[in-house]
């Protein structure tokens, strides 16, 4: 609706059959919600649009703590889309709700509870002006810092506002109300909870249990209709504070976040929020091989011993290093004139400033170096998806190849054309890029990722080996690894004067 379709004073609100008092003046925010998703349920709609990994599992819980007009606390570990899920929780408001013009709390035109609200229905009566509030007005969120004081979130007496209008301090006209009682009929989102000082914890007591506020003391209750909506991580307990226990039992839902359960939900959440759109007259051609790397990338290192469990490992690790990746294949593009972009395994490479920056390393990690782990870590990601895409490929000419005294140097920045020329020496290599999807048709940027990728892969699963100054090439301390793998039926007796002839030819 527009707003020239909404009543602009009392008078015109009261005649309204769409805001009658019985329809909104006594329904709170925690009910309006509730109304909204039970209608969202019975039509079947989808809740929380573009979160993914939760259908099952986080989703369920937030709506049995809506249903429930629960305040609730989400407690997960860094990039688990905390925020973005309260953030959402704008998508269950009407569309818009009237207030009284000009209250600082939002006063509800049926049931004012400030001063102001009150004064200006005795005072104007019918004619009393009338504003909206839209969802996106009716979401306030504060990140919780030790500086933040009881003012600031509950509010305090201002001498400046007594003197400009006359008035004694002891009237409740010299208020300065704090984000709390401004988020009157709202959702208020308080970020990092364990952050805030105890005392200023304990300031939200009476909010959650009473639903009023009390500023310095002054005798005046103001019953707020508010649904309050924390998060933390549980690190913050004891790294910086912690939630007073006072504060969690008048909680009403706690509610555990996690990371995606699989690689494909995140490649979903990568994709989404990762920015891959790009202007600058260079098309991007994002193979699914480098996605996925990207993503294994992340779930590798949940599972290393070296990175630090309790830290956690974010989502945005992927989604920045999907960027980064793009950009190395964009600035490769631009650089050679090339009109295709597509991401390769040097590219991965190349992103370890947006990865390395996101892992926190236990001791023996600290030890090793983060740029060695995060190498590592990426080493062991090409190795699962290269065995899912070519897990039962025989690529014994192409590691033949190599070790008969072959290599060959790869650069994240060299251009297609060029990478696709040495990879062509490779013995049975290029053929094998279909079991990535590709066919001899396709630009030479994809043909020379997928190449690049096969080389990787080989390297992942120490079947050739690589060096900074040689690039790939044979890989001797593992040559009888090699053959068992390739040949298994072969003769003892004939497999060592195989392995001999390798080691000294």
């Amino acid at each position: 609706m527009g707003t020239w379709d909404l009543p602009h004073t009392l008078g015109a609100l009261r005649r309204d059959e769409r805001f009658t008092e019985e329809r909104i003046g006594a329904r709170g925010i925690k009910e309006e919600i509730r109304g909204n998703l039970i209608r969202k349920l019975r039509s079947g709609e989808r809740l929380f649009e573009g979160v993914h990994g939760y259908d099952d599992t986080v989703i369920p819980q937030i709506v049995n703590a809506l249903l429930s007009r629960h305040n609730f606390i989400l407690l997960g570990l860094r990039g688990q889309a905390k925020t973005k899920l309260i953030r959402m929780l704008t998508t269950l408001l009407d569309p818009a709700i009237p207030y009284i013009a000009g209250s600082e709390v939002r006063d509800n035109p049926y049931q004012p509870i400030s001063r102001y609200g009150r004064t200006a229905i005795e005072e104007q009566g019918e004619e009393t002006p009338i504003a909206w509030l839209t969802p996106e007005h009716r979401y306030v969120e504060k990140l919780a810092t030790p500086d933040v004081t009881v003012a600031d979130m509950i509010g305090d007496i201002d001498p400046i506002k007594a003197a400009r209008q006359g008035a004694n301090l002891s009237d409740e006209l010299t208020i300065h109300y704090g984000l709390v009682p401004r988020a009157n009929r709202a959702i208020f989102a308080l970020n990092e909870l364990p952050d805030l000082a105890g005392r200023i914890q304990v300031s939200l007591f009476n909010i959650m249990q009473e639903g009023d506020v009390q500023i310095k003391g002054y005798p005046v209750r103001m019953p707020l209709d508010v649904l309050l909506v924390f998060t933390a991580n549980p690190e913050d307990y004891t790294a910086r504070g912690k939630i007073i226990t006072p504060l969690k039992d008048r909680i009403g839902s706690e509610i555990r976040t996690h990371y995606p359960l699989t690689v494909e939900q995140g490649v979903a959440i990568t994709l989404q929020e990762a920015w891959r759109q790009r202007p600058g007259g260079v098309e991007l051609r994002l193979p699914d091989y480098i996605v996925e790397t990207v993503e294994q990338i992340a779930f590798v290192a949940r599972e290393d011993r070296r990175v630090d469990k309790r830290s956690g490992v974010s989502q945005r690790l992927a989604i920045t290093a999907l960027e980064n990746v793009i950009s190395n294949a964009e600035r490769r593009a631009i650089e050679s004139g090339e009109g295709v972009a597509a991401p390769r395994v040097s590219d991965i490479y190349a992103a370890l400033p947006a990865i390395t920056g996101k892992v926190e390393l236990e001791y023996e990690g600290e030890l090793k170096g983060g740029d060695i782990v995060a190498r590592e870590i990426i080493r062991n990601a090409i190795g699962r998806v290269y065995k899912k895409y070519l897990g039962d490929s025989n690529l014994s000419a192409a590691v033949k190849w190599f070790d008969a005294g072959g290599s060959v140097k790869v650069e994240d920045r060299m251009p297609s054309p060029l990478l696709l020329a040495q990879l062509a020496k490779v013995d049975g290599l290029l053929e094998k890029t279909r079991r990535l999807g590709l066919g001899e048709s396709e630009p030479d940027a994809l043909r020379a990722s997928a190449g690049e990728f096969l080389l990787e892969g080989l390297y992942a699963l120490r079947r050739i080996s690589r060096d900074e100054e040689l690039g790939f090439r044979g890989e001797e301390r593992r040559g009888a690894e090699v053959f068992e793998e390739e040949t298994p039926e072969i003769d003892p007796a004939e497999f060592r004067r195989k392995r001999n002839r390798q080691r000294y030819n």
